[in-house]
């Protein structure tokens, strides 16, 4: 398989004939098949009866993707996720959109969907009601760099995340073709993610960040640590730092502080 991986793929991503075929020969590692690569045939057959999607995350490799913050929210809900950490994987999964009738669906975008049931469908509107204030503070510090700041389901224990829209490039696909030799920088700009920040209201720094808010709307350690949290869910949610100098220089500053260093 080792051998004929990418063939298969690309097979899949121009014979829309047998795109079916080529598909039940593909094989990835996931959440649950963590010693050998399981079939989509097999990820069918294990996915619990209320899950109506197939779930993927694409990746840098195997390392990067098992401790994204992206599969938290799946691993609590027992949710399967599979690993697509080839390049190719990002031009294949344009084309194959579902699998023996189940979308396929990116857990690093948004719109993703997430069977809950009522009580915890009715605890996350009180949530955003709640967190609305802070969102929009948070959207108000970051500017353009994020289209939109909301509370978010996917994740568990990390502060927050970074989702890209749903037709533009995933994380991923941005760095693939940032290192494109022949790039087209108009292109770039164009499809460039388009990135939504997702909050974790039951994350302890979110809550201090939201007491610290809602106690003093112009507190400047509010908006360092907004800063913060944005650049450093850059790094975890498969990004590159545009400006590595500010965050060095955050983090600091952070050190500083912990070392009850005072600045002259």
């Amino acid at each position: 398989y080792e051998a004929f991986s990418k063939n298969l793929k690309l097979g899949l991503h121009e014979d829309s004939q047998n795109r079916g075929k080529l598909a039940d020969l593909l094989r990835y590692y996931s959440t649950k098949s963590t010693d050998e690569p399981t079939s989509l045939k097999d990820y069918v057959t294990r996915m619990p009866e209320k899950q109506k999607n197939i779930y993927y995350i694409t990746g840098e490799s195997r390392k990067a993707v098992e401790s994204s913050p992206f599969l938290e929210g799946l691993k609590k809900r027992g949710f399967e996720v599979l690993y697509m950490i080839d390049p190719i994987d990002e031009y294949c999964v344009q084309q194959l959109k579902d699998y023996d009738g189940k979308p396929l669906m990116s857990v690093t975008k948004e719109g993703l969907v997430l069977e809950d049931d009522e009580d915890e469908k009715a605890r996350e509107e009180q949530l955003k009601a709640e967190y609305e204030p802070l969102c929009a503070q948070i959207k108000d510090i970051l500017g353009d760099r994020v289209e939109k700041v909301q509370v978010s389901t996917r994740i568990v224990d990390s502060p927050c995340c970074l989702v890209t829209g749903q037709h533009g490039w995933s994380a991923n696909m941005e760095r693939i073709m940032k290192a494109q030799a022949l790039r087209d920088s108009s292109m770039s700009m164009y499809m460039a993610s388009k990135k939504t920040m997702e909050i974790n209201p039951d994350n302890s720094i979110v809550k201090t960040i939201k007491a610290k808010f809602d106690a003093d709307k112009n507190d400047r350690t509010v908006r360092d640590l907004v800063n913060l949290l944005f650049e450093t869910a850059l790094l975890t949610s498969g990004f590159s730092l545009e400006e590595p100098g500010n965050f060095a220089d955050r983090i600091f500053r952070m050190i500083k502080l912990g070392l009850a260093i005072d600045d002259d």
